[in-house]
Protein backbone atom coordinates (compact mmCIF):
# COMPACT_ATOMS: atom_id res chain seq x y z
CA UNK A 1 0.00 0.00 0.00
CA UNK A 2 1.08 3.43 -0.66
CA UNK A 3 0.77 4.90 3.03
CA UNK A 4 3.35 2.08 4.28
CA UNK A 5 5.70 2.87 1.63
CA UNK A 6 5.71 6.62 3.03
CA UNK A 7 5.50 5.86 6.29
CA UNK A 8 8.75 3.48 6.05
CA UNK A 9 10.98 6.45 4.61
CA UNK A 10 10.16 8.95 8.03
CA UNK A 11 13.83 8.50 8.26
CA UNK A 12 16.52 10.08 6.03
CA UNK A 13 19.39 7.65 7.13
CA UNK A 14 23.04 8.79 7.30
CA UNK A 15 25.04 5.69 7.31
CA UNK A 16 28.98 5.40 8.99
CA UNK A 17 31.92 3.49 8.82
CA UNK A 18 32.77 1.59 11.79
CA UNK A 19 36.42 1.74 12.08
CA UNK A 20 38.18 0.72 15.89
CA UNK A 21 34.94 0.54 17.73
CA UNK A 22 34.01 4.06 16.58
CA UNK A 23 31.37 5.72 13.85
CA UNK A 24 33.35 7.68 11.79
CA UNK A 25 32.71 9.62 8.35
CA UNK A 26 35.22 9.91 5.65
CA UNK A 27 35.07 10.49 1.96
CA UNK A 28 32.32 12.00 -0.47
CA UNK A 29 28.64 11.01 0.67
CA UNK A 30 26.68 8.55 -1.92
CA UNK A 31 22.71 8.23 -2.38
CA UNK A 32 20.86 5.60 -0.72
CA UNK A 33 18.09 4.43 -3.11
CA UNK A 34 14.90 2.72 -1.99
CA UNK A 35 14.41 0.02 -5.17
CA UNK A 36 10.04 -0.06 -4.74
CA UNK A 37 10.23 4.22 -5.13
CA UNK A 38 13.53 5.24 -6.59
CA UNK A 39 13.97 7.86 -3.50
CA UNK A 40 16.99 8.89 -1.86
CA UNK A 41 16.57 7.42 1.45
CA UNK A 42 19.87 8.22 3.30
CA UNK A 43 23.57 8.62 2.72
CA UNK A 44 26.63 6.50 3.40
CA UNK A 45 30.17 7.58 2.75
CA UNK A 46 32.33 6.82 0.03
CA UNK A 47 35.92 5.52 2.02
CA UNK A 48 38.96 5.87 -0.36
CA UNK A 49 42.55 5.03 0.91
CA UNK A 50 42.84 6.25 4.00
CA UNK A 51 39.48 4.66 5.51
CA UNK A 52 41.00 1.42 4.55
CA UNK A 53 44.49 2.07 5.92
CA UNK A 54 42.96 3.23 9.75
CA UNK A 55 40.25 0.35 9.13
CA UNK A 56 43.50 -2.61 8.40
CA UNK A 57 45.63 -0.72 11.04
CA UNK A 58 42.41 -1.42 13.79
CA UNK A 59 41.98 -4.79 12.95
CA UNK A 60 45.81 -6.00 13.01
CA UNK A 61 45.82 -3.95 16.29
CA UNK A 62 42.83 -6.32 17.76
CA UNK A 63 44.08 -9.19 16.01
CA UNK A 64 46.59 -9.75 18.45
CA UNK A 65 44.39 -9.97 21.25
CA UNK A 66 41.44 -11.02 19.51
CA UNK A 67 43.44 -14.03 17.72
CA UNK A 68 44.57 -15.46 20.98
CA UNK A 69 41.51 -15.65 22.81
CA UNK A 70 40.56 -18.99 23.78
CA UNK A 71 37.16 -19.80 21.49
CA UNK A 72 35.36 -20.39 24.66
CA UNK A 73 36.05 -16.63 24.90
CA UNK A 74 35.03 -15.64 21.72
CA UNK A 75 31.87 -18.18 21.80
CA UNK A 76 30.47 -15.81 24.57
CA UNK A 77 30.85 -12.43 22.94
CA UNK A 78 29.86 -13.95 19.52
CA UNK A 79 26.59 -15.39 21.41
CA UNK A 80 25.59 -12.04 22.39
CA UNK A 81 26.40 -10.44 18.88
CA UNK A 82 23.95 -13.31 18.19
CA UNK A 83 21.40 -12.31 20.29
CA UNK A 84 21.11 -9.05 19.66
CA UNK A 85 20.62 -9.44 15.84
CA UNK A 86 17.51 -11.96 17.07
CA UNK A 87 16.32 -8.86 19.43
CA UNK A 88 17.09 -6.13 16.61
CA UNK A 89 14.76 -8.52 13.95
CA UNK A 90 12.18 -6.31 12.82
CA UNK A 91 14.01 -3.04 12.25
CA UNK A 92 16.43 -5.55 10.33
CA UNK A 93 13.60 -7.07 8.32
CA UNK A 94 12.56 -3.63 7.59
CA UNK A 95 15.95 -2.04 6.69
CA UNK A 96 16.90 -5.26 4.26
CA UNK A 97 13.37 -4.50 2.44
CA UNK A 98 14.41 -1.01 2.42
CA UNK A 99 18.19 -2.05 0.86
CA UNK A 100 17.17 -4.54 -1.40
CA UNK A 101 13.66 -3.92 -2.35
CA UNK A 102 12.30 -7.48 -1.48
CA UNK A 103 9.19 -8.43 0.01
CA UNK A 104 9.16 -8.23 3.92
CA UNK A 105 7.67 -11.26 4.41
CA UNK A 106 10.56 -13.05 3.33
CA UNK A 107 12.95 -10.69 5.57
CA UNK A 108 10.63 -12.04 8.56
CA UNK A 109 11.89 -14.35 11.55
CA UNK A 110 13.35 -17.17 10.05
CA UNK A 111 15.94 -14.82 7.77
CA UNK A 112 16.38 -13.11 10.61
CA UNK A 113 17.09 -16.45 12.74
CA UNK A 114 19.34 -17.74 9.99
CA UNK A 115 21.30 -14.69 9.97
CA UNK A 116 21.81 -14.90 13.64
CA UNK A 117 22.47 -18.96 13.20
CA UNK A 118 25.53 -17.54 10.54
CA UNK A 119 27.43 -16.07 13.93
CA UNK A 120 26.10 -18.62 16.68
CA UNK A 121 26.87 -22.00 14.40
CA UNK A 122 30.29 -20.79 13.82
CA UNK A 123 30.80 -19.73 17.46
CA UNK A 124 30.00 -22.91 18.84
CA UNK A 125 31.82 -24.98 15.78
CA UNK A 126 35.03 -23.45 16.82
CA UNK A 127 35.29 -23.90 20.49
CA UNK A 128 34.39 -27.59 20.06
CA UNK A 129 36.47 -27.69 17.40
CA UNK A 130 38.68 -31.60 17.55
CA UNK A 131 42.27 -31.86 16.34
CA UNK A 132 44.32 -34.86 14.31
CA UNK A 133 46.91 -36.79 15.53
CA UNK A 134 48.98 -39.35 13.12
CA UNK A 135 51.33 -41.32 15.39
CA UNK A 136 54.13 -43.04 12.93
CA UNK A 137 55.86 -46.52 13.25
CA UNK A 138 58.76 -45.23 14.18
CA UNK A 139 57.58 -43.48 17.37
CA UNK A 140 56.79 -39.83 16.46
CA UNK A 141 53.34 -38.01 16.92
CA UNK A 142 52.31 -35.62 14.37
CA UNK A 143 49.71 -33.49 16.17
CA UNK A 144 47.35 -30.26 13.56
CA UNK A 145 47.03 -27.07 15.30
CA UNK A 146 44.58 -24.72 13.91
CA UNK A 147 45.40 -20.72 13.58
CA UNK A 148 43.69 -17.97 12.68
CA UNK A 149 44.57 -16.36 9.47
CA UNK A 150 45.02 -12.57 10.54
CA UNK A 151 42.83 -9.52 8.77
CA UNK A 152 39.72 -11.11 6.84
CA UNK A 153 38.69 -8.52 3.99
CA UNK A 154 35.16 -9.41 3.20
CA UNK A 155 33.41 -8.40 0.03
CA UNK A 156 29.28 -9.25 0.42
CA UNK A 157 26.39 -8.59 -2.63
CA UNK A 158 23.66 -6.45 -2.82
CA UNK A 159 21.10 -9.39 -3.35
CA UNK A 160 20.76 -10.82 -0.12
CA UNK A 161 23.19 -8.38 2.77
CA UNK A 162 22.26 -9.35 5.88
CA UNK A 163 22.34 -13.41 4.99
CA UNK A 164 25.62 -12.97 2.93
CA UNK A 165 27.57 -10.43 5.43
CA UNK A 166 26.76 -12.82 8.87
CA UNK A 167 27.95 -15.77 6.75
CA UNK A 168 31.08 -14.10 6.43
CA UNK A 169 31.35 -12.49 9.55
CA UNK A 170 30.23 -15.94 11.47
CA UNK A 171 33.36 -17.85 10.52
CA UNK A 172 36.00 -15.30 10.47
CA UNK A 173 35.48 -14.16 13.49
CA UNK A 174 35.17 -17.05 15.45
CA UNK A 175 38.34 -18.87 14.45
CA UNK A 176 39.92 -15.71 15.59
CA UNK A 177 40.69 -13.25 12.73
CA UNK A 178 39.68 -10.02 12.65
CA UNK A 179 37.37 -8.45 10.02
CA UNK A 180 36.98 -5.58 7.38
CA UNK A 181 33.64 -6.15 5.90
CA UNK A 182 33.15 -3.75 2.29
CA UNK A 183 29.22 -4.13 1.78
CA UNK A 184 27.67 -3.76 -1.56
CA UNK A 185 27.40 0.80 -2.21
CA UNK A 186 23.66 -0.14 -3.02
CA UNK A 187 23.04 -2.11 0.27
CA UNK A 188 24.79 -0.56 3.12
CA UNK A 189 22.07 -0.46 5.51
CA UNK A 190 22.18 -3.95 6.86
CA UNK A 191 26.26 -3.87 7.29
CA UNK A 192 25.87 -0.45 9.30
CA UNK A 193 23.19 -1.70 11.29
CA UNK A 194 25.74 -5.08 12.36
CA UNK A 195 28.07 -2.70 13.47
CA UNK A 196 25.57 -1.14 15.99
CA UNK A 197 25.04 -4.37 16.93
CA UNK A 198 28.41 -5.85 17.40
CA UNK A 199 29.31 -2.27 19.45
CA UNK A 200 25.77 -3.21 21.53
CA UNK A 201 27.65 -6.88 22.01
CA UNK A 202 30.89 -5.87 23.15
CA UNK A 203 33.03 -6.65 20.37
CA UNK A 204 36.50 -5.33 21.26
CA UNK A 205 37.28 -2.05 18.95
CA UNK A 206 38.98 -3.27 16.02
CA UNK A 207 37.73 -6.60 15.98
CA UNK A 208 34.93 -5.65 13.38
CA UNK A 209 35.28 -3.11 11.11
CA UNK A 210 32.68 -1.91 8.03
CA UNK A 211 33.86 0.76 5.09
CA UNK A 212 31.50 1.81 2.73
CA UNK A 213 32.43 2.61 -1.11
CA UNK A 214 32.73 1.46 -4.41
CA UNK A 215 34.81 -1.13 -6.10
CA UNK A 216 37.52 0.51 -9.07
CA UNK A 217 39.17 2.87 -7.22
CA UNK A 218 37.89 2.94 -3.89
CA UNK A 219 37.04 1.54 -1.19
CA UNK A 220 36.78 -2.26 -2.69
CA UNK A 221 40.21 -1.88 -4.97
CA UNK A 222 42.42 -0.63 -1.91
CA UNK A 223 41.07 -3.39 0.43
CA UNK A 224 41.73 -6.05 -2.11
CA UNK A 225 45.12 -4.74 -2.74
CA UNK A 226 46.21 -3.77 0.79
CA UNK A 227 49.12 -5.63 2.55
CA UNK A 228 47.64 -5.99 5.60
CA UNK A 229 44.79 -8.00 4.89
CA UNK A 230 45.50 -11.35 4.52
CA UNK A 231 42.28 -12.69 3.01
CA UNK A 232 39.48 -11.94 0.97
CA UNK A 233 36.21 -13.68 1.04
CA UNK A 234 34.17 -12.38 -2.13
CA UNK A 235 30.40 -13.43 -2.51
CA UNK A 236 29.44 -11.77 -6.36
CA UNK A 237 29.71 -10.98 -10.15
CA UNK A 238 32.15 -13.33 -11.72
CA UNK A 239 33.94 -10.56 -13.53
CA UNK A 240 34.44 -8.76 -10.34
CA UNK A 241 36.05 -11.64 -8.65
CA UNK A 242 38.60 -12.10 -11.55
CA UNK A 243 39.61 -8.31 -10.82
CA UNK A 244 40.10 -9.38 -7.10
CA UNK A 245 42.18 -12.32 -8.08
CA UNK A 246 44.52 -9.68 -9.97
CA UNK A 247 44.67 -7.13 -7.34
CA UNK A 248 45.67 -9.84 -4.31
CA UNK A 249 47.89 -11.78 -6.54
CA UNK A 250 51.19 -9.61 -5.25
CA UNK A 251 50.54 -10.00 -1.63
CA UNK A 252 49.42 -13.79 -2.29
CA UNK A 253 46.02 -13.27 -0.10
CA UNK A 254 44.15 -16.57 0.53
CA UNK A 255 41.01 -16.04 -1.52
CA UNK A 256 37.59 -17.57 -1.52
CA UNK A 257 35.10 -16.79 -4.00
CA UNK A 258 31.19 -17.58 -4.36
CA UNK A 259 30.70 -16.52 -7.96
CA UNK A 260 27.75 -16.29 -10.46
CA UNK A 261 25.76 -19.06 -11.55
CA UNK A 262 22.99 -20.02 -14.04
CA UNK A 263 21.60 -23.01 -12.09
CA UNK A 264 19.64 -25.82 -14.42
CA UNK A 265 16.01 -26.99 -13.15
CA UNK A 266 15.26 -30.27 -14.45
CA UNK A 267 11.92 -31.87 -14.28
CA UNK A 268 11.27 -35.45 -15.17
CA UNK A 269 7.93 -36.55 -16.02
CA UNK A 270 7.50 -38.79 -12.88
CA UNK A 271 8.34 -35.62 -10.10
CA UNK A 272 5.45 -34.68 -7.71
CA UNK A 273 3.55 -32.24 -10.46
CA UNK A 274 2.49 -29.75 -7.51
CA UNK A 275 5.50 -30.00 -5.72
CA UNK A 276 7.84 -29.48 -8.85
CA UNK A 277 5.74 -27.04 -10.02
CA UNK A 278 6.10 -25.30 -5.91
CA UNK A 279 9.77 -25.59 -6.25
CA UNK A 280 10.30 -24.51 -9.56
CA UNK A 281 8.20 -20.88 -9.40
CA UNK A 282 10.52 -20.44 -6.09
CA UNK A 283 13.96 -21.20 -7.39
CA UNK A 284 12.82 -18.84 -10.20
CA UNK A 285 11.13 -15.95 -9.01
CA UNK A 286 12.67 -15.26 -5.17
CA UNK A 287 14.17 -12.03 -4.36
CA UNK A 288 13.13 -11.30 -8.20
CA UNK A 289 15.27 -13.63 -9.47
CA UNK A 290 18.28 -11.05 -8.17
CA UNK A 291 19.60 -15.08 -6.83
CA UNK A 292 23.19 -16.15 -7.88
CA UNK A 293 21.37 -19.83 -6.59
CA UNK A 294 18.33 -19.17 -8.81
CA UNK A 295 17.06 -21.65 -11.15
CA UNK A 296 16.51 -19.78 -14.39
CA UNK A 297 16.89 -22.64 -16.83
CA UNK A 298 14.21 -25.24 -16.26
CA UNK A 299 14.13 -28.64 -18.79
CA UNK A 300 11.04 -30.36 -18.46
CA UNK A 301 10.89 -34.05 -19.73
CA UNK A 302 8.77 -33.73 -23.16
CA UNK A 303 5.86 -36.07 -21.66
CA UNK A 304 5.21 -33.58 -18.90
CA UNK A 305 6.41 -30.51 -20.93
CA UNK A 306 2.61 -28.76 -22.59
CA UNK A 307 0.96 -29.70 -19.02
CA UNK A 308 3.85 -28.19 -16.52
CA UNK A 309 4.48 -24.79 -18.71
CA UNK A 310 0.60 -24.46 -18.73
CA UNK A 311 0.39 -24.77 -14.81
CA UNK A 312 3.72 -22.57 -14.26
CA UNK A 313 2.66 -19.75 -16.48
CA UNK A 314 -0.74 -19.62 -14.59
CA UNK A 315 1.54 -19.34 -11.42
CA UNK A 316 4.27 -17.23 -12.48
CA UNK A 317 1.35 -14.80 -13.73
CA UNK A 318 -1.08 -14.97 -10.43
CA UNK A 319 2.52 -13.46 -8.01
CA UNK A 320 1.53 -10.46 -6.25
CA UNK A 321 4.45 -8.00 -7.33
CA UNK A 322 3.89 -4.80 -5.81
CA UNK A 323 4.78 -2.91 -2.22
CA UNK A 324 8.00 -4.80 -0.43
CA UNK A 325 6.66 -3.61 2.94
CA UNK A 326 3.26 -4.98 2.08
CA UNK A 327 3.07 -8.18 3.99
CA UNK A 328 0.41 -9.86 0.85
CA UNK A 329 3.28 -8.95 -1.70
CA UNK A 330 4.92 -11.97 -3.24
CA UNK A 331 7.73 -10.08 -5.52
CA UNK A 332 9.20 -7.02 -4.90
CA UNK A 333 11.19 -4.66 -7.01
CA UNK A 334 14.61 -4.77 -8.52
CA UNK A 335 17.45 -3.23 -7.22
CA UNK A 336 17.49 -0.03 -9.51
CA UNK A 337 16.70 1.00 -12.42
CA UNK A 338 20.18 0.19 -14.28
CA UNK A 339 20.13 -3.23 -13.28
CA UNK A 340 16.25 -3.24 -14.36
CA UNK A 341 17.23 -1.77 -18.12
CA UNK A 342 20.24 -4.59 -17.93
CA UNK A 343 17.64 -7.11 -17.20
CA UNK A 344 15.02 -5.90 -19.84
CA UNK A 345 17.90 -5.71 -22.33
CA UNK A 346 18.53 -9.86 -22.47
CA UNK A 347 14.65 -9.99 -22.93
CA UNK A 348 14.68 -7.83 -25.91
CA UNK A 349 17.98 -9.89 -27.47
CA UNK A 350 15.87 -13.28 -26.76
CA UNK A 351 13.08 -11.89 -28.43
CA UNK A 352 14.80 -10.32 -31.66
CA UNK A 353 16.62 -13.96 -31.84
CA UNK A 354 13.38 -15.70 -31.87
CA UNK A 355 11.84 -16.63 -28.03
CA UNK A 356 8.45 -16.11 -27.03
CA UNK A 357 7.37 -14.29 -24.06
CA UNK A 358 4.35 -16.82 -22.61
CA UNK A 359 4.14 -14.10 -19.74
CA UNK A 360 5.91 -10.70 -18.83
CA UNK A 361 8.61 -9.11 -20.29
CA UNK A 362 7.72 -6.09 -19.93
CA UNK A 363 8.24 -3.03 -17.05
CA UNK A 364 5.45 -3.08 -14.19
CA UNK A 365 4.10 0.35 -13.90
CA UNK A 366 2.48 0.76 -10.08
CA UNK A 367 0.78 3.88 -8.77
CA UNK A 368 2.52 6.70 -6.95
CA UNK A 369 4.30 6.41 -4.81
CA UNK A 370 5.41 3.28 -6.38
CA UNK A 371 5.37 4.72 -9.76
CA UNK A 372 9.53 5.87 -9.33
CA UNK A 373 10.45 2.27 -8.17
CA UNK A 374 12.08 -0.58 -10.46
CA UNK A 375 9.40 -3.48 -10.80
CA UNK A 376 9.11 -6.06 -13.85
CA UNK A 377 6.66 -8.63 -14.29
CA UNK A 378 7.29 -12.48 -13.44
CA UNK A 379 8.55 -13.06 -17.36
CA UNK A 380 8.40 -16.80 -19.08
CA UNK A 381 10.40 -17.21 -22.14
CA UNK A 382 10.36 -20.52 -24.65
CA UNK A 383 11.54 -21.32 -27.98
CA UNK A 384 15.34 -20.86 -26.99
CA UNK A 385 18.19 -23.05 -27.40
CA UNK A 386 20.63 -23.87 -24.70
CA UNK A 387 23.59 -22.05 -26.45
CA UNK A 388 21.26 -19.17 -26.74
CA UNK A 389 22.29 -15.57 -24.54
CA UNK A 390 19.63 -15.80 -22.14
CA UNK A 391 20.41 -19.60 -21.36
CA UNK A 392 24.52 -19.33 -21.35
CA UNK A 393 24.70 -15.60 -19.09
CA UNK A 394 22.95 -14.99 -15.95
CA UNK A 395 20.62 -12.57 -16.20
CA UNK A 396 19.76 -11.95 -12.18
CA UNK A 397 16.50 -11.01 -12.31
CA UNK A 398 12.72 -12.66 -12.79
CA UNK A 399 13.36 -13.99 -15.97
CA UNK A 400 13.03 -18.15 -16.81
CA UNK A 401 13.57 -19.92 -19.86
CA UNK A 402 11.47 -23.25 -19.82
CA UNK A 403 12.96 -26.29 -22.74
CA UNK A 404 11.42 -29.39 -23.36
CA UNK A 405 13.85 -32.53 -23.29
CA UNK A 406 13.88 -36.07 -24.31
CA UNK A 407 16.79 -38.08 -22.49
CA UNK A 408 18.89 -37.92 -19.92
CA UNK A 409 21.88 -37.41 -20.95
CA UNK A 410 20.73 -34.92 -23.07
CA UNK A 411 19.73 -32.70 -20.12
CA UNK A 412 22.86 -33.54 -18.14
CA UNK A 413 24.47 -32.45 -21.14
CA UNK A 414 22.89 -28.95 -21.36
CA UNK A 415 22.48 -28.16 -17.83
CA UNK A 416 26.65 -28.48 -17.55
CA UNK A 417 26.75 -26.42 -21.04
CA UNK A 418 27.31 -23.17 -19.68
CA UNK A 419 30.61 -21.29 -17.85
CA UNK A 420 28.90 -21.67 -14.28
CA UNK A 421 28.72 -24.64 -12.22
CA UNK A 422 27.39 -22.94 -8.62
CA UNK A 423 23.67 -25.21 -7.87
CA UNK A 424 20.90 -27.58 -9.95
CA UNK A 425 17.56 -28.55 -9.03
CA UNK A 426 16.59 -32.02 -9.70
CA UNK A 427 12.87 -33.27 -9.48
CA UNK A 428 11.98 -37.00 -9.57
CA UNK A 429 10.27 -39.96 -7.95
CA UNK A 430 12.86 -41.86 -9.20
CA UNK A 431 15.27 -42.39 -6.37
CA UNK A 432 18.10 -43.85 -8.56
CA UNK A 433 17.54 -41.55 -11.06
CA UNK A 434 18.10 -38.64 -8.68
CA UNK A 435 21.72 -40.07 -7.60
CA UNK A 436 22.69 -40.81 -11.05
CA UNK A 437 22.20 -37.46 -12.38
CA UNK A 438 23.16 -35.47 -9.77
CA UNK A 439 25.99 -37.07 -9.37
CA UNK A 440 26.77 -35.87 -13.13
CA UNK A 441 25.98 -32.29 -12.63
CA UNK A 442 28.95 -30.09 -12.64
CA UNK A 443 28.02 -28.00 -9.70
CA UNK A 444 28.72 -27.07 -5.97
CA UNK A 445 25.05 -27.68 -5.00
CA UNK A 446 22.24 -29.97 -6.15
CA UNK A 447 18.82 -30.03 -4.50
CA UNK A 448 16.50 -32.75 -5.28
CA UNK A 449 13.24 -32.03 -5.35
CA UNK A 450 13.59 -28.72 -3.26
CA UNK A 451 14.99 -25.61 -2.96
CA UNK A 452 17.43 -22.97 -1.23
CA UNK A 453 17.53 -25.78 1.60
CA UNK A 454 20.95 -25.11 3.47
CA UNK A 455 22.64 -26.81 6.54
CA UNK A 456 25.81 -24.69 7.58
CA UNK A 457 27.54 -28.17 8.26
CA UNK A 458 28.27 -28.71 4.51
CA UNK A 459 30.53 -27.43 1.36
CA UNK A 460 29.07 -24.45 -0.08
CA UNK A 461 31.13 -22.39 -3.60
CA UNK A 462 30.76 -23.01 -7.09
CA UNK A 463 32.69 -25.09 -9.69
CA UNK A 464 34.45 -23.32 -13.36
CA UNK A 465 33.35 -19.65 -13.04
CA UNK A 466 31.27 -19.71 -10.20
CA UNK A 467 33.86 -19.88 -7.20
CA UNK A 468 37.10 -21.23 -5.59
CA UNK A 469 37.20 -23.00 -2.48
CA UNK A 470 34.23 -23.86 -0.31
CA UNK A 471 32.76 -22.26 3.08
CA UNK A 472 31.13 -24.22 5.62
CA UNK A 473 31.09 -26.43 8.54
CA UNK A 474 34.89 -27.72 8.96
CA UNK A 475 35.41 -26.98 4.73
CA UNK A 476 35.34 -23.31 6.50
CA UNK A 477 39.07 -24.18 8.10
CA UNK A 478 40.41 -23.92 4.88
CA UNK A 479 39.53 -20.90 4.29
CA UNK A 480 40.02 -18.82 7.83
CA UNK A 481 42.62 -20.86 9.38
CA UNK A 482 46.46 -21.86 8.89
CA UNK A 483 47.03 -25.46 9.83
CA UNK A 484 50.20 -26.62 11.43
CA UNK A 485 51.76 -29.68 11.73
CA UNK A 486 53.80 -30.13 15.33
CA UNK A 487 55.85 -33.28 15.16
CA UNK A 488 57.34 -34.73 18.32
CA UNK A 489 60.55 -37.40 18.95
CA UNK A 490 58.85 -39.94 21.63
Amino acid sequence: MATEVKRSQTHHFKVQHFIDGQFVDGGPRFPIIYPATGEEIGTAPAGGQAEVDAAVAAARRAFGVWGKMKPSERRQVLHRFADAIIAHGDELARLETLDVGRPIRDNGRPYIERAAANIRFFADFAAMLPSEAYPMENGYINYVLRHPVGVAGLITPWNVPLLLETWKIGPALAFGNTVVLKPAEWTPLAAWKLAQLAQEAGLPPGVFNVVHGYGPDSAGEFLTRHPGVNLISFTGETVTGQIIMANAAPTLKRLSFELGGKGANIVFADADFERAVEVSIRAAFFNQGEFCLAGPRIFVERSLYDRFLAAFVERARAIRVGDPMDPETQMGALINHEHLNRVMGFVERAVQNGAKVLTGGKRLALPAPLDGGSFMEPTVIVDVGPEDEICQREVFGPVVTVTPFDDEAEVIEWANGTQYGLSAVVQTSNVRRAHRVAAQLQVGTVWVNDFFVRDLRVPFGGMKYSGIGREGGHYSLEVFTEAANICIAV
